[in-house]
């Protein structure tokens, strides 16, 4: 098995391309640490590694964030985990019933014409453009008054030096282009 691993634009994090599909359907799912990764025997045993401080799984990649290691010394623990996992057949969820639930940004009949299109932008516009990076950007919530969209940055894009910039100058432009009632982007 060939595991392909590129740099993201966040230095503490890499992204693993196994070459096969990670997440069969829907957004990504999110570890940002060990009490969350029990529901996975891959984030789990990823958590293992020494070093190893967040897990990010989309669709054909996942992304692994150290903390304070180099990525010299974990990177062989980490591809092995992978490999072992993938050659294994274990599934990747052992929660299955709730992983598939929808998630928070999923677009509700209860969603507000505002809302509704902030979704939609953020679905074909920045979410593709961001999970280039191995990073995924979540929709928290939008408050109206204000005018400000809180969002969630997950994978690669979760503590990345570039992600205020990401934010402030990417998606806040794009969604203030489109859509006139939002003022600002903030992160959750």
């Amino acid at each position: 098995m060939f595991i392909e691993t590129r740099d993201t634009p966040n230095p503490a994090t890499l992204m693993f391309r196994p070459g096969r599909e990670v997440i069969a359907e829907g957004p990504g799912v999110d570890f940002p640490d060990v009490e969350a990764a029990q529901r996975s025997p891959l984030a789990r045993r990823l958590f293992e590694v020494e070093g190893v401080s967040g897990v990010y799984f989309g669709d054909e990649f996942l992304t692994v964030t150290a903390a304070g290691a180099q990525w010299q010394h974990i990177k062989p623990a980490v591809l092995g985990a992978i490999m072992e996992h993938f050659t294994s057949g274990a599934p990747l969820m052992e929660d299955t019933p709730a992983s598939g639930a929808a998630p928070k940004a999923a677009m509700s009949e209860d969603d507000s014409e505002v809302v509704y299109l902030i979704k939609e932008l953020l679905e074909t516009r920045v979410r593709p453009a961001v999970a280039q990076d191995g990073g995924d950007i979540v929709f928290s919530s939008f408050d109206e008054e204000s005018g400000t969209v809180f969002l969630q940055m997950q994978g690669a894009c979760a503590g990345c030096p570039s992600a205020t910039m990401t934010l402030q100058h990417g998606v806040e432009n794009l969604l203030r282009h489109y859509i006139p009632e939002v003022n600002r982007v903030e992160p959750v």
